[in-house]
């Protein structure tokens, strides 16, 4: 019984467009739980112990968090079902981590690296470096470079499929961009392979994100742009950030500029609200210049 309501629950959630993965883990994972003890609807008393198992307070408030909707939900059908209180682990606050923005010179410096990449690992260096250069360039979510077909590449841009929400959307490319995607097009035509990816690896399969991340960790530390492993430093989704910020920073002053520039960018980037976009926003000189220019246009009576 407990098994089918978590399927229902689950089936809810993807019909809505949500990939839904680690919350259907959770959920599998505690139904398990609960059924182990032969209890075919909640009770609080056992979503807590389960939560309690997680070795951090944050995963043990996510756990709690994740299983209480489902409770809420079963509850309205069932009061049977109990609901956990949702302060039991105290209350979980998702802090925004300080993103590295790239310099122009930092992006060259990694790019470079890319050159002395070990002939051992599966990655070509010229296929890395392009998927690098187009993740700088466009702003793509790694997942979606990673996913992107042959077929994908148009006259108008890349088409970006079935992301976030089930979302697709046009990616217009600058004539660099499509210069440089060219040639690598070009370079992976001495690989033989049967594979619709764009990126492949040398046996010509496609890239998994794993090997992509422990790449760029590596190319990053050659650069002297990461300090040693376990660390922490900049991240190869800071490139999408990068590319959010310096965008904005060609922007116009005006406020309707900057509103017209926002909207777009959220929509170039394939984001659902502008708040979204907003996420992706951090503080550097230029755009602290801009609004100390703004703040004192408007203080001596300006626009």
């Amino acid at each position: 019984m407990l098994n089918d309501a978590v399927d229902r629950h689950i089936e809810l959630y993807r019909s809505m467009g949500f990939k839904f993965k680690v919350q259907e883990y959770m959920l599998r994972s505690f139904s398990a739980f609960a059924q182990s003890r032969s209890e075919q609807f909640i009770r609080a008393e056992t979503v807590l112990e389960w939560a309690a198992n997680a070795p951090s307070i944050r995963q043990r408030y996510d756990r709690l968090l994740i299983v209480r909707r489902l409770a809420c939900a079963l509850r309205a059908e069932d009061d049977r079902h109990q609901v956990p209180p949702d302060d039991a682990f105290g209350r979980g606050v998702k802090g925004r981590r300080i993103c590295h923005i790239f310099t122009e010179n930092e992006i060259q410096r990694l790019l470079r690296a890319t050159v002395h990449l070990s002939a051992r690992r599966s990655i070509e260096a010229v296929t890395f470096k392009a998927l690098l250069s187009l993740i700088t360039a466009a702003g793509l979510r790694v997942s979606e470079a990673l996913k992107l077909q042959l077929s994908d590449i148009t006259e108008d841009g890349l088409l970006i499929r079935a992301t976030k929400f089930q979302k697709n959307r046009l990616v217009p490319l600058h004539e660099s961009s499509r210069r440089g995607l060219k040639r690598y097009l070009d370079f992976r035509k001495r690989i033989k392979t049967a594979a619709a990816h764009v990126f492949i690896s040398k046996s010509g399969a496609a890239l998994p994100y794993s090997t992509v991340n422990a790449t760029f960790l590596y190319a990053a530390r050659s650069a002297d742009l990461r300090p040693g492993p376990g660390l922490g430093g900049c991240r190869i989704h800071d490139l999408r950030h990068t590319f959010a910020v310096r965008s904005l920073e060609q922007c116009a002053g005006d406020r309707k500029a900057v509103a017209r520039h926002i909207s777009a960018l959220s929509t170039y980037l394939g984001h659902t609200h502008v708040s979204d976009t907003y996420w992706y926003l951090q503080a550097t000189p230029k755009l602290l210049g801009d609004v100390a220019a703004a703040a004192e246009a408007l203080y001596r009576g300006g626009d």
